[in-house]
């Protein structure tokens, strides 16, 4: 049995969300975060450090909501973003009503108001989708995405255009007497009600209706037959996905004070379906290591490349060709190993997988850098710098040892591979021959 059919197996029913303690220790580390990037000199936090980690906690709430439907529901949904935007634009004209007095809501209350507002529009989307599963489920989401899409363009009063709708923040009215004038301030408003998000959703999965929605995912034919309607379970985690993508929306409007027509587009819809993939959408926490990465690789690794896409297109190919379980799986299939008291035979075999792997990596990201600035790069006049060097990218050397990298240390990894599936083979017949 191969390494990626025992993953698929490990993964391939909704598994649980992990101990306790863990999940505080995260929220500490959330908490404490900013302040290990804090400048105590100037008296500032990281204003990269503080973006980059709240766009990081509206993705979780994305991704985990997208995953309602994909991992427990076993719903491919192609507009999800559209949720996550109306949130966001229900909450700017909240807040514009807030400031100029008509609506007397706390600003720690607004997300609530945002997510309620996208409950109401996956009310109404969910009784259109809910009729249809599989592919047609899917076609008639796509169909929503570009319908709100479009109505983002052509309906000023709500959505304000291509410029968007944007609105102050500081509204004067909290339940704890903060202005949110400062960044910080923001980021823990988002950190408090990702937390409640997490666990709204972790909570829904131990309801009946989140076995029912397990069910229909696995056996809908099946779950027809005992009694249950797969089309009201379809209504109601459509419902609640859209709800929890509203509250993800409303905090990036709050961040960032305006909301345009992207906050719909078919590019976020696109990076949810990238998050729970890429995290494992098989596990509760999966599509949480999706938004982390995914977050890190759009606001670090843009940064220092233009060809990031590129490396986020070649990594969902590799997850889902090799490891379908996602990071999640990939950490769910050592579980019973180490609880066997056996991982430590394979330290040896991935440190030996390591450095071809590393010299592929390396061979191609040279590959791509290359051909990014011989193209893109030349014709914006940039230069392709290594550690403060510049390379000739119309040089042979350069190519050389990129390919010099990346084909050999592509045959050596191949060999390593197999070796390496020799040895999770012979684990895993082991500890088959021990539960026996």
């Amino acid at each position: 049995m191969s390494a990626a059919t025992t993953q698929t197996t490990a993964v391939g029913r909704f598994k649980g969300h992990g101990k306790t303690w863990l999940w505080v220790g995260l929220v500490v580390v959330a908490l404490a975060l900013p302040w290990v990037f804090f400048n105590y000199q100037t008296g500032r936090h990281s204003g990269f450090v503080l973006t980059m980690l709240s766009q990081a906690g509206m993705m979780i709430l994305f991704a985990l909501s997208y995953n309602m439907l994909m991992g427990q529901a076993g719903l491919l949904s192609f507009g999800h973003a559209v949720f996550f935007g109306l949130g966001g634009f229900s909450t700017i004209h909240f807040l514009r009503a807030a400031g100029n007095g008509t609506l007397p809501v706390p600003m720690e209350l607004m997300p609530l108001l945002g997510g309620l507002s996208s409950l109401g529009f996956g009310m109404v989307f969910g009784a259109m989708v809910s009729k249809q599963r599989a592919t047609a489920f899917a076609m008639i989401t796509m169909g929503i995405g570009e319908l709100v899409g479009a109505s983002a363009i052509m309906f000023h009063s709500f959505f304000g255009g291509e410029g968007g709708v944007n609105a102050d923040r500081m509204i004067e009215r909290s339940l704890f007497g903060v202005n949110y004038a400062s960044p910080v301030q923001v980021y823990y408003l988002i950190v408090a009600w990702t937390v409640i998000g997490v666990v709204g959703m972790l909570f829904l999965t131990r309801t009946p209706l989140g076995a029912m929605a397990n069910a229909c995912r696995d056996n809908f034919e099946r779950a027809q037959f005992m009694g249950y309607d797969p089309r009201r379970v379809r209504f109601f985690q459509f419902a609640l996905a859209g709800g929890f993508a509203g509250i993800g929306g409303a905090l990036h409007a709050i961040t960032y004070e305006i909301v345009t027509f992207d906050a719909v587009g078919a590019g976020l819809s696109a990076n949810a379906v990238l998050m729970a993939y890429i995290g494992g959408s098989g596990t509760f926490y999966g599509p949480i290591l999706g938004a982390v990465l995914i977050t890190l690789m759009q606001s670090g690794v843009s940064l220092m490349s233009n060809s990031w896409l590129i490396y986020v297109g070649v990594m969902f190919i590799g997850i889902v060709a090799f490891a379908p379980g996602g990071l999640a799986g990939m950490i769910e299939i050592h579980g019973p190993i180490a609880r066997a008291g056996r991982l430590t035979r394979l330290i040896v075999p991935y440190i030996r997988l390591f450095f071809p792997a590393f010299a592929v990596l390396i061979g191609f990201i040279g590959l791509v850098e290359l051909m990014s600035f011989l193209t893109i790069g030349a014709a914006q006049g940039k230069t392709l710098e290594l550690f403060g060097n510049k390379i000739d990218v119309k040089a042979a050397l350069p190519w050389l040892v990129s390919l010099g990298c990346l084909v050999p240390g592509g045959l050596w990894l191949w060999f390593e591979s197999r070796a390496f599936g020799r040895v999770w083979d012979r684990l895993t017949e082991d500890l088959k021959e021990r539960d026996r």
